[in-house]
């Protein structure tokens, strides 16, 4: 409140502290308090929050896709009415374009943004086991077919900072927590060689050639059962290599990363 002429008049209002998680359950907060959303209007504000700006006809084939585009479009107006309704101004619609009207803390930019910082080389950010990506899956009681490439894009991000994460930890000397890192991975996709190639780099940095060689069984059965072929001669020239130094050498340059 200010004060004019002996008679208080109202101050700015202050912006609110908006919350988004997407990562679990879904949950919208206003200024520390629940916003309580309808099914429909939550997709909105999921989609909105992942993918930014979107055209209106885009927006709405995307979330009513069983429907005509008259009645998808229609959906999306009482869709955008019904969040602000909970949240004044939450979402705002112009020029036939929607977007978030408020700025949000939204969970999975925050993971994205660690994520990447580990890809590009940073250690103040690694976890052990999670490498700097939090726990949580993408919205995984929702079903909507626009969800299957963000949680795709998601898992891969993951397995590629799990890799990294393992090679800086290795290259640091904190080999315990690096195969930790690797083996997430490994067990996130068993198929994935580039895991496989982080598990016995870092058993032969340590100087566990005996480990290497079964961690290289493991991973050339598992590829003649599941996919009917050999892992890459990459993979077996591994354990040619004459001396666990030289591994160690070469470690992160095989587990690396790029964002």
């Amino acid at each position: 409140m200010t004060e004019h002429s002996g008679v208080r008049l109202p101050g700015p209002r202050a912006t609110p502290v908006v919350s988004i998680r997407l990562l679990g359950a879904f949950a919208v907060e206003v200024d520390g308090r629940p916003v309580a959303l309808p099914a429909g209007a939550q997709r909105l504000v999921a989609l909105l929050a992942l993918r930014g700006r979107t055209g209106r006809s885009r927006l709405a084939g995307l979330l009513w896709s069983g429907t005509t585009e008259h009645r998808a479009l229609a959906s999306l107006r009482t869709g955008i009415w019904r969040v602000n309704q909970a949240a004044p101004g939450l979402v705002v619609s112009a020029h036939g374009i929607v977007e978030l009207g408020l700025t949000a803390d939204v969970d999975v930019t925050g993971l994205i943004d660690g994520a990447r910082a580990v890809l590009r080389g940073a250690t103040d950010t690694l976890a052990p086991v999670d490498g700097g990506v939090g726990p949580g899956e993408l919205l995984p009681d929702w079903d909507d077919p626009w969800l299957d490439a963000e949680r795709e894009r998601l898992h891969q991000l993951r397995l590629h900072v799990l890799e990294a994460a393992a090679g800086q930890l290795a290259e640091q000397g904190h080999y315990g927590l690096a195969l930790e890192s690797a083996l997430a991975a490994l067990r996130a996709d068993d198929l994935r060689e580039s895991a496989h190639r982080a598990v016995i780099s870092i058993h032969l940095a340590e100087g566990n050639v005996a480990e290497a060689r079964r961690a290289y069984d493991l991973c050339h059965r598992t590829f003649v059962e599941e996919l009917g072929i050999e892992p890459s001669s990459a993979i077996a020239a591994m354990l040619t290599r004459e001396t666990p130094s030289h591994s160690r050498g070469t470690l992160h340059a095989v587990t690396r990363s790029t964002p």
